[in-house]
């Protein structure tokens, strides 16, 4: 599975804990950015991890930003992105299961290197469940 991830300088440091997980585990990475830690502007990459899900290059997506809360809303103005805000392992696996998420949204600055690997096993272990939740997610998409 390929997975695009993209940050800003605030979460550049957790993107390569990140990309090294996704690697560890077998998923193949788009890294759209940043690469160093000097200053930048997230919707650039929010931009980019987006589109590259909105468009097929990668299956899911994952951005990081200090709060995860500009990331977020950058990403969820693209047409058939649905991005969550995730602060912790619960509300990774319940973004998938029931909203059908496909970019992961992360605050780096708030969360430590063992929250965010709880919040990609939850992330990559749920299954979206259909049901009463397609109906939710279908009138999202209209």
């Amino acid at each position: 599975m390929k997975i695009a991830i993209g940050s800003d300088h605030a979460g550049y440091e957790a993107k390569k804990l990140v990309a090294d997980w996704l690697s560890q585990h077998r998923y193949e990475v788009i890294d759209k950015g940043t690469f160093s830690p000097d200053s930048v502007d997230y919707p650039d990459f929010a931009k980019a991890v987006a589109h590259s899900v909105a468009q097929g290059e990668a299956e899911q997506g994952i951005l990081l930003c200090g709060s995860g809360v500009g990331v977020s809303i950058v990403a969820n103005k693209i047409k058939g992105i649905r991005a969550a805000l995730v602060f912790n392992e619960e509300i990774a696996h319940l973004s998938r299961e029931h909203n059908n998420a496909n970019v992961m949204c992360l605050p780096a600055r708030f969360l430590s290197t063992e929250q965010v690997e709880r919040c990609l096993t939850n992330w990559f272990n749920a299954q979206f469940e259909g049901g009463r939740h397609m109906r939710r997610v279908e009138k999202i998409e209209s």
